[in-house]
């Protein structure tokens, strides 16, 4: 299956801080912007950071995990995910779930982090071994 970016528009309280964050933190750049809202390249997808307030904030039980939801992230390469679990920890970047092996020795096995941007948008970063588990059931 061809693989095509997906475009996600999230809310952000501080659309100053969110730009900071995604460029500074992750790594990512910036296109176009409006004051109201931001385009940014995340790991070759489109999110956009629209200037907005409240959003409703829940969780969900994974693997002996609260997930929050809503969440977004990407699906990285093993040494891709290493590398940014790394960065994250040298930049001190409070995890809200730390890196960890979920689902150890079933078909989704896959390594998981998640993180919160500074308006306490949810992100989760995976890893598989074996890419081709991504949609193991």
């Amino acid at each position: 299956m061809p693989a095509s970016p997906f475009h996600l528009a999230i809310p952000v309280d501080n659309l100053d801080a969110a730009v900071a964050f995604y460029t500074n933190v992750l790594g990512c750049t910036c296109g176009r912007a409006n004051g109201r809202w931001a385009d940014l390249n995340f790991f070759g997808h489109q999110l956009v950071c629209h200037l907005a307030d409240g959003r409703d904030r829940a969780q969900s039980q994974v693997d002996g995990d609260a997930v929050p939801v809503p969440h977004f992230g990407v699906v990285l390469s093993m040494p891709a995910w290493r590398d940014l679990t790394r960065r994250l920890k040298k930049r001190r970047v409070a995890f809200v779930i730390e890196p960890r092996v979920r689902f150890a020795g079933q078909p989704g096995e896959q390594a998981t982090c998640f993180i919160q941007d500074p308006s306490g948008n949810a992100l989760e970063f995976k890893a598989f071994a074996d890419p081709d588990r991504l949609f193991a059931t």
